[in-house]
């Protein structure tokens, strides 16, 4: 088996980013609710556990997690997120990548701890909101309102991001769980995973 990434393998990287993208994209949508954006970290990883779990039974080779979190990276840093988005996901992909390698991408443990450091770009994302924060808050506040603003600002307090960071790694624990009960369930039954 060759270790070089074939047509097959980026048809499946490009599959799966987008399912990915589309249902982290769909999630993140509730942090248009300030209260609610307090739980994206928890959610995010909570829902993409699915596709995630599922792509890691197309891959073999190391670089496709890579792929895919730079590609994430790209996208979110191309729509409007900070630098920080790119600092953050890509050595997260990547760390996950040698992570998920270093288990042939089968060992259930190192695929849990795999999941929790790729999914914690999302801290990338929201990082600009406490070391960015008056720059970061100004833009919102020119989008969004005072009134949204001033509820986000008074939830994301500086402890805060310890607080959302460890809920990255529970949701990231939790959708691995969820990710890999729904691949026994419905997609080995059906034949895809």
């Amino acid at each position: 088996m060759s270790n070089k990434l074939n047509t097959k393998d980026l048809i499946n990287i490009g599959i799966f980013t987008a399912i990915y993208f589309a249902v982290f994209y769909v999630t993140g949508m509730i942090g248009y609710i300030p209260i609610c954006e307090v739980l994206v970290p928890l959610l995010l990883p909570l829902v993409t556990g699915i596709p995630f779990m599922l792509f890691l039974t197309k891959i073999d080779k190391f670089g496709m997690v890579t792929i895919m979190g730079i590609i994430v990276s790209l996208i979110l840093f191309a729509t409007g997120h900070s630098w920080l988005v790119m600092a953050v996901g890509i050595p997260c992909a990547v760390i996950a990548d040698l992570i998920l390698k270093s288990g042939e991408y089968k060992s259930w443990r190192k695929i849990i701890v795999g999941f929790c450091i790729f999914s914690e770009w999302i801290m990338g994302a929201m990082l600009p909101m406490w070391i960015m924060r008056d720059a970061y808050f100004d833009r919102i506040r020119a989008g969004y309102g005072d009134e949204y603003t001033d509820t986000l600002m008074s939830l994301m307090s500086g402890w805060m991001i310890a607080v959302m960071a460890l809920m990255v790694v529970v949701g990231g624990i939790a959708g691995a769980y969820i990710g890999r009960s729904t691949l026994k369930r419905h997609f080995e039954r059906a034949g895809i995973a």
